[in-house]
């Protein structure tokens, strides 16, 4: 069958629609919400050294910021200019000059430094190093900071490297280079950020349905009859999406959050780019289910046990037998599994009762269409991928597969990510296929020298074995990355800290300085200075959500002098690390990094074509499944059965997750939240909880568990009795390093922990009773 081809951009409705109205006061005056205007203005005053490059940036460049994958100020789903604050937040990392090179000399006073401040500083202006023990980092040239690199990979294992890229603006072809390179070097130890948020994602999808992407467009949201978001802020993290959510709501589009929290930003948005919602802004969300953190899949099977019963009374009434039949594989067993699950389970699993759970259940069965959305709130747990299936369960039920106006949409937070795996620049995939014999023989041929066939380890399993014996073949002994903070995003931060000072050479490719760049090493620092996408020599190219794969191009203007092509830098190490064999790495230019992409991910054909800026394809066309055939072994996808995770907690304790405020990913812009006013110590409670506990608004209360301690103050909101919502990065000190989610080998961002006023917790003198109460706390989600 032939894939149907993405259209051309839909064109917004502009009627007035009073009952869409947030406020009758205009520009929302008085209202906690996001100041477009006021952020705008301190964008510009902030770029006022280079704005023609921030203009051309702007409009001639790919977005570096969300997935959503703006190409200039234009994009593929509506008419008219798109232009968001995470786009012109981020704008400075492009714009920005070089840090004064009197502060490199002094290392404790940027110790001194928030990742915020050390972001202000300017660019890395040349190759840096810093041995154990010195106090500034030394200048040194491009050539001796590879050679030492170069050096120390061929006095390690393999097994002892590890790799890892963020999504800074990084293009596919640096994520390929990469991911030739390690296996060329010997190792299979790469990683991205991507797959820290989304790998189960792409794991359930490709059990379930055969994919590991999107199955639809954003186009899909506007006219589909019911458009949910699972655990995901959309309105915060991909802003532009408020203004696809606007033309669906005219459209008739009913719009459903499910989340513990009700998330001020999907309730009611002010879209700059939309005249009268930037006057009286908009009612996004219909309703919101609040369930539990970690209660997603006894929702989920209670949604379908309650269609199971509306079949008994109305055959025909919920489920779409004929796709059903046709294109899934399990129905009966899911039938039977279902069956014998207790409602009182369910409920108390989700947090919700059997009639909010059975009016959801009937939206969706009264829906002829449908596209379920989710993020971070489904994957960070240690059942993610479960979670997963489940979204998949119910899509598969109701045929929302395969055809117009209905999928399934993982939607990402940063631009260009999606391809990251795709690429091969994962522990787990090469390009075009999955770590087995059958891609790796394929991918031998592509490359031309043999691949390593031990599994690569995750990055968090890379940071733990630096605390391994010297003598462990798998010791993390030079970890090699491409921006990220690991200070800032992964569990533990004291734990990350202790292993990053164990890595004998700790390589940072990045374009500023973070708190984890100033981290001692056991041996040395090395630090490069990197291009910025719009930069790179002959262009580049990122893939969106939706699977379109757009260029970017080279962007004239002003540059670190210094500053690399972060694809040249790793075919420079990898000619180094085996001359002898430098012909099967070469790449002179961009356009041969396509060209192979085309030839390693036969998804990717196509992208040896894009060339000039608005040169764009969508690999897989605009429906995966189309006509309900999914690429599985019989061509039907799999209603799998799940059981409900244990989520145990005893009176006094508590669920916890993170949310994000003001921030892209952990570069943080505000200490003030937007959306809900809240500041960054802040921990979200719901005021039934806190009376039980005596609480008082803006009192200073202690979040503490086996892992971790938090100080903050209460902040009252619409939260789910049970749950609290703390800020990340700085709740990260409550999540336990270790735990990973079987399957996707996600980190979990999610625990259990007590409440207590402050007062009493540092004024309390009996440590056995707290060490006691830490000791009965329930083990988080097993």
């Amino acid at each position: 069958m032939g894939k149907t081809k993405h259209t051309g951009p839909i064109k917004l409705n502009k009627k007035p629609s009073p009952k869409l109205w947030s406020s009758l006061i205009p520009m929302g005056l008085g209202k906690v919400k996001p100041h477009h205007i006021r952020d705008t203005m301190k964008v510009i005053l902030e770029n006022r050294d280079n704005l023609p490059y921030a203009y051309r940036i702007l409009t001639q460049g790919v977005c570096d910021g969300c997935a959503l994958g703006v190409s200039g100020l234009h994009d593929q789903t509506l008419s008219g200019p798109h232009l968001c604050t995470t786009r012109l937040n981020v704008l400075r990392l492009n714009t920005a000059p070089a840090i004064n090179s009197e502060l490199l000399h002094d290392v404790e006073y940027l110790r001194t430094l928030s990742s915020t401040e050390l972001r202000k500083l300017g660019r890395i202006p040349y190759p840096l190093l810093r041995q154990k023990g010195e106090s500034k980092f030394t200048r040194i040239t491009w050539d001796e900071a590879l050679s030492r690199i170069a050096s120390k990979v061929k006095e390690i294992s393999p097994k002892q490297l590890a790799f890892y890229l963020t999504a800074r603006g990084i293009t596919n072809e640096v994520y390929y280079t990469a991911a030739k390179v390690a296996r060329f070097i010997g190792t299979n130890n790469i990683d991205n950020a991507s797959r820290i948020c989304h790998s189960p994602s792409k794991t359930a999808l490709k059990r379930s349905l055969g994919i590991g992407a999107s199955s639809c467009n954003y186009k899909d949201w506007i006219g589909t009859d019911v458009l949910v978001f699972w655990g995901s802020v959309a309105a915060n993290n991909q802003p532009v999406s408020t203004k696809y959510m606007y033309a669906a709501k005219k459209a008739g589009t009913k719009i459903i959050m499910i989340n513990p929290y009700r998330e001020p930003a999907m309730e009611n948005y002010w879209i700059p780019s939309i005249v009268e919602s930037a006057l009286f802004g908009t009612k996004i969300v219909d309703d919101v289910y609040q369930v539990n953190i970690g209660g997603d899949i006894g929702f989920m099977n209670g949604v379908m046990k309650y269609w199971f019963e509306m079949e008994e009374k109305n055959p025909g009434t919920a489920i779409e037998y004929t796709f059903v039949k046709e294109h899934t594989n399990g129905f009966e067993l899911l039938k039977q599994h279902l069956e014998k699950m207790a409602w009182e389970q369910i409920e108390q699993s989700s947090g919700l009762s059997r009639q909010r759970i059975g009016e959801f259940a009937q939206l969706l069965a009264n829906s002829r269409t449908g596209v379920f959305v989710w993020s971070m709130g489904l994957t960070q747990h240690r059942f993610a991928t479960d979670n997963i299936s489940q979204v998949a369960n119910l899509a598969l039920l109701r045929g929302f597969i395969g055809r117009e106006k209905c999928g399934v949409m993982p939607i990402r937070g940063h631009s260009g990510v999606q391809g990251s795996g795709e690429m091969g620049a994962d522990p787990f995939v090469l390009p075009g296929g999955e770590f087995d014999d059958e891609t790796i023989n394929r991918i031998e041929q592509v490359w031309g020298f043999t691949l390593p066939k031990w599994q690569g380890d995750t990055v968090g399993q890379s940071i733990e074995n630096a605390l391994l014996p010297d003598n462990h073949e798998r010791k993390l002994k030079l970890f090699y990355t491409s921006g990220g903070n690991f200070l800032e995003t992964m569990p533990d931060p004291h734990f990350i800290k202790e292993a990053l000072e164990k890595v004998e050479l700790r390589v940072h490719q990045d374009i500023i300085l973070n708190t984890s760049t100033l981290v001692d090493a056991k041996e040395e620092v090395i630090v490069l200075p990197a291009m910025t996408r719009y930069e790179q020599p002959g262009g580049g190219t990122s893939t969106s959500t939706e699977r379109m794969v757009y260029f970017s191009p080279e962007i004239e203007g002003p540059r670190i002098e210094e500053a690399r092509c972060e694809w040249e830098i790793y075919v420079d190490l990898a000619k180094r690390i085996h001359p002898e064999k430098s012909n099967l790495i070469h790449f002179a230019h961009a356009d041969e990094i396509r060209k192979e992409i085309a030839v390693a991910n036969p998804n990717y054909n196509g992208i040896q074509h894009l060339k000039k800026q608005g040169d764009v394809f969508q690999w897989g066309g605009a429906w995966l499944c189309e006509g309900g055939q999914c690429p599985t072994s019989n061509g039907k996808g799999n209603l799998i059965a799940i059981d409900l995770p244990e989520n145990r907690r005893t009176e006094g304790q508590f669920y916890i997750t993170s949310r994000r405020g003001k921030q892209f990913n952990s570069m943080i812009y505000s200490e003030i939240d937007p959306f809900n006013g809240g500041h960054r110590h802040d921990i979200i409670m719901n005021s039934q909880d806190a009376a039980s506990l005596a609480i008082t608004e803006g009192e200073s209360i202690v979040i503490y568990n086996k892992f971790g301690m938090l100080q903050g103050k209460a902040k009252f909101d619409n939260i789910s009795k049970g749950n609290i919502a703390v800020y990340w990065p700085e709740g990260n000190v409550l999540f336990r390093k270790g735990i990973y989610e079987k399957h996707a080998k996600i980190p979990e961002y999610n625990t259990v922990a007590i409440v207590e006023k402050a007062e009493m917790y540092h004024a309390r003198k009996d440590k056995n009773y707290l060490e006691k109460r830490i000791a009965d706390l329930e083990v988080d989600f097993e």
